[in-house]
């Protein structure tokens, strides 16, 4: 999951922010987009304010599947979506530790680094929407009602060609500048037990049965290189 400011001006107007939220599958595919003028509220409030996270996620009716155990015998566990800190934590949305959290802790910096990997996908979509779309790379100068309609129509034209053009994303077309879209703003936004410790099943998942060789690896790379 991803979530973007969408900026645009007009002659008779300030510049404006609409905000764009997105789930993509591994595909680089856009699942479900919601677009809309959420840019005068505050960012702790635009997720929650959502039709996307209000209607679609609060209430599943995204037809997620039952939860399922992570190892034979193991207890079920939510299917979730993967978010940055600009999420809040829920009970089907992970987000990772703060910095301020990790204390030296290898298994939440083993966690973070899971979750960077599976949170690639869904930036380098982004960045093929405005490698491939040039109107993301500026301000958009038209009126506020029709950034929606211009960002619905990238997306399902983006997901016609991810069909019919299986690839992988271009490296050096995903470093464009872009001006059109920002990352939002990180949250602190109060979270369930519930939520908590549905992130630390996932951590002790990652960090036993769920490990892949290499992670302790990048992680102590990072430490030497801090």
């Amino acid at each position: 999951m991803e979530g973007e400011w969408v900026s645009s001006s007009s002659s008779s107007s300030e510049f404006e922010e609409d905000i764009e939220n997105a789930l993509v599958d591994a595909d680089y595919k856009f699942i479900t987009i919601d677009v809309g003028s959420y840019g005068r509220n505050s960012d702790g409030c635009v997720f929650a304010n959502s039709r996307f996270g209000k209607k679609k996620l609060e209430s599943n009716t995204l037809n997620v599947p039952q939860n399922a155990p992570l190892v034979e015998n193991g207890e079920p566990q939510p299917h979730i979506t993967v978010g940055d800190e600009a999420f809040p934590l829920k009970k089907y949305l992970l987000r990772p530790y703060g910095r301020h959290h990790l204390d030296g802790d290898e298994t939440k910096k083993i966690f973070n680094y899971r979750l960077s990997r599976a949170r690639n996908v869904v930036e380098n979509a982004f960045g093929i929407l405005t490698a491939r779309w040039r109107i993301f790379r500026r301000y958009m100068e038209v009126q506020p009602n029709m950034v929606d309609r211009i960002v619905l129509a990238s997306c399902c034209l983006h997901n016609m060609l991810c069909k019919v053009n299986m690839f992988e994303p271009d490296v050096q077309a995903l470093s464009l500048p872009t001006c059109a879209l920002r990352n939002l703003d990180h949250l602190r936004r109060n979270s369930t037990c519930e939520s908590f410790q549905v992130r630390e099943n996932f951590k002790e998942y990652f960090n036993s049965l769920g490990s892949v060789p290499w992670q302790l690896n990048v992680v102590h790379r990072g430490r030497s290189q801090n």
